[in-house]
């Protein structure tokens, strides 16, 4: 259809029932029957389901048979099926835009007693949509070629997963990772549950794949410090922070890290080992090049020592090295930059920190790992070997005074310490837990299992952890006192260990990363997808995606879907070549426009740039998605949106408040 064809509106109304979610509560024969007498309005009809093919029919024939040249749509929340209707209309020659849909369930069913008032403002809804939509004009679609390369950020096992399904279908991969090494936190993982599988087995040859593939390019011990452009055309300007090791000359030998006479607590390690001043974190560390850390090296300190240098073979140690900055020009962002744990030491009852043989999840990893400081054995302080081990679930996690979350990984993992510690020593181990949460598959079997292992189940909340005895038989060791719920009992269990299963929680650089990237944050404060259920790996920023611990706590299963998951989305758009941006977008009278840059500072997308010799703002309007800010704050009303012109707002006011006052209750 031309333009001149949607100067007479002709308006077809569509009722959706959508089971009894609306018309349980709603008469919507009524709100049709209605409908049909507005001005405009050529048909009116009621159905179960609109989103459904047949309800979707329905609309094409009568654009067909009856001329119509606009929609309503009264049915759920437009962010649920908005485009499936707009796709509708194209479909049928109609222009996407001369749609309007209106919210009767979240808005007016759900929120509502059922009675003659909900159906009226059912009505006073879809009239205003009417209202509305026969002012509505023509947009035009545009689209954006898209680069073919994806930057991902984070190298865990998410990045990881990413990187090699976007790289086997031969298109171009950055991964940035922070550290020095990929790897993330299951780099220091013992076995993984429930298969009990070697996790380094699992792990190490898709970081040797990372290296040795051609499509990736590895950037470690790297960060990104700005990220400009747009969907389709991102340019990433990345920090390489300066080794001091020459990467093309460097070996991997580790004679430099064997002769450095210097060491430090070991963060790979989690403190409970040491490492050199050059280093790499771990034996399976890829890249396998050192790094030199510039606090501790003596030689930044003091310009003596350049004991690495000298007995470096390759020549590779270049104490001149600085940090570089590049450019990256990608088409689409996967961030997935894991998750740090909850430090205990908050919770003063526990303990953490002042007793002895309490250790986190994450140390036990280590002590528990061939490669890890003890060679796998499990030590207390004074050398032993402990014979029992108390393991404490949800420290940190469903806990209003630190994270009301369940961080979902902990039963499991601390179902894996029982059979590694009896494994290792024949010893007994006492769980305490609030509720055993093991619904992965396999996950309830691995937990009958244990209960077979003969580890004992102490169904409670733990009050404290002292090391104060009451008689020779506590003597020495850590006091769990905790109460069982199921006999009624408060308990004391004196064990030789205690493992803390602590919180999954956001990185502590969140909340730079989410201001880099233009995300937004839950309340939890891990990153926010765009729908939690219809759109998990896609952000509101168009062409960045999340996978991983990032977006919330997961075992290493979800994490690896949802990364195939966000490189499926990035690999769709470098299928496609180009992708639709939004047509509903702001703009700029520059004639009124006095230059008070109000417009720039609002807008969360960065759409509006001010001309400095014109003195006015204007708005890319590539990325401007039309949220409307600018238009509200502008003093000097220069800003529109299109398809939310006064005219149009004022009409749908107008339609929801034509007749006698309602008074919602």
């Amino acid at each position: 259809m031309d333009a001149t064809q949607y100067d007479e509106p002709k308006i077809g109304v569509y009722i959706c029932h959508c089971g009894t979610n609306i018309a349980g509560n709603i008469n919507v024969a009524e709100v049709a029957k209605f409908a049909q007498g507005l001005d405009g309005v050529v048909v009116s009809r009621d159905y179960s389901f609109m989103c459904s093919d047949p309800g979707q029919k329905l609309i094409r024939e009568d654009i067909r048979q009856l001329g119509i040249n606009r929609v309503v749509v009264a049915a759920c929340s437009p962010r649920l099926h908005e485009q499936t209707f707009r796709g509708v209309l194209k479909e049928s020659g109609l222009n996407p835009y001369m749609f309007q849909q209106a919210n009767i369930r979240e808005q007016c069913s759900w929120i509502h007693e059922p009675g003659e008032i909900v159906t009226e403002k059912a009505k006073r809804l879809v009239r205003a949509a009417v209202e509305r939509v026969s002012l509505h004009h023509p947009l035009e679609e545009r689209a954006v070629p898209i680069f073919p390369a994806t930057l991902v950020l984070g190298g865990g096992i998410a990045g990881i997963q990413a990187a090699l399904e976007i790289a086997n279908s031969n298109h171009p991969v950055y991964l940035v990772e922070k550290e020095p090494s990929i790897g993330g936190h299951m780099a220091q993982f013992d076995k993984t549950f429930p298969t009990l599988d070697c996790a380094a087995c699992i792990l190490t040859p898709k970081m040797t794949e990372v290296a040795r593939h051609p499509y990736i390019r590895l950037l470690t011990y790297s960060e990104v410090v700005d990220v400009s452009g747009y969907i389709g055309n991102f340019t990433v300007k990345v920090k390489r922070k300066a080794r001091y090791v020459n990467e093309e000359k460097c070996t991997g030998c580790g004679v430099c890290q064997v002769k450095c006479p210097w060491t430090t607590l070991s963060e790979f390690e989690v403190g409970l080992g040491l490492r050199k001043v050059i280093y790499t974190p771990s034996l399976q560390a890829v890249p396998n090049i050192p790094v030199i850390d510039r606090e501790r090296c003596v030689y930044f300190s003091k310009g003596t020592c350049r004991a690495c240098e000298r007995f470096c073979e390759a020549k590779a140690i270049n104490f001149q090295q600085e940090d570089m900055l590049i450019d990256l020009q990608v088409g689409s962002i996967i961030v997935a930059t894991g998750y740090d744990i909850f430090d205990p030491a908050d919770i003063s009852q526990y303990g953490y920190g002042h007793y002895p043989n309490l250790f986190t999840s994450l140390e036990f990893e280590r002590l528990c790992s061939p490669s890890g400081p003890t060679g796998g054995k499990l030590k207390l302080a004074d050398g032993r070997e402990p014979r029992s081990l108390a393991i404490v679930h949800c420290v940190g996690s469903r806990d209003k005074n630190y994270h009301s979350y369940c961080s979902q990984i902990c039963c499991m993992y601390a179902l894996k310490y029982s059979h590694l510690f009896k494994e290792k020593t024949g010893g007994d181990v006492y769980q305490m837990y609030i509720d055993m949460r093991c619904s992965g598959k396999g996950y309830e079997e691995f937990y009958e299992r244990l209960q077979q292992e003969g580890v004992n189940f102490v169904r409670g909340k733990v009050a404290n952890i002292t090391d104060h005895a009451l008689n020779s038989e506590e003597e020495g060791k850590l006091i769990v006192t905790c109460e069982d719920t199921l006999l009624g009992n408060i308990v004391r269990v004196p064990v030789d260990m205690v493992v803390l299963c602590v919180a999954v929680e956001p990185r502590s650089d969140a909340d730079q990363i989410a201001k880099t990237f233009r995300l937004g944050r839950s309340q939890d404060g891990f990153f926010l997808e765009r729908h939690p259920k219809l759109d998990p790996v896609a952000t509101m920023f168009e062409g960045v995606f999340v996978a991983g611990c990032c977006q919330g706590p997961k075992d290493i299963p979800h994490t690896v879907a949802q990364a195939s998951a966000a490189a499926a989305r990035a690999l769709a758009m470098i299928a496609r070549g180009k992708v639709d941006v939004e047509a509903i977008t702001a703009s700029i009278d520059e004639k009124l426009c006095s230059g008070c840059r109000v417009c720039n500072a609002l807008c969360p997308y960065e759409a509006i740039l001010f001309d400095e010799a014109a003195k006015v703002s204007r708005v890319s309007q590539v990325l401007c998605k039309g949220c409307g800010v600018c238009a509200a704050a502008c003093p000097s009303n220069a800003i529109s949106v299109q398809n939310f012109a006064s005219a149009q707002i004022m009409a749908e006011l107008a339609g929801l408040l034509a007749s006698e006052r309602l008074a919602i209750r």
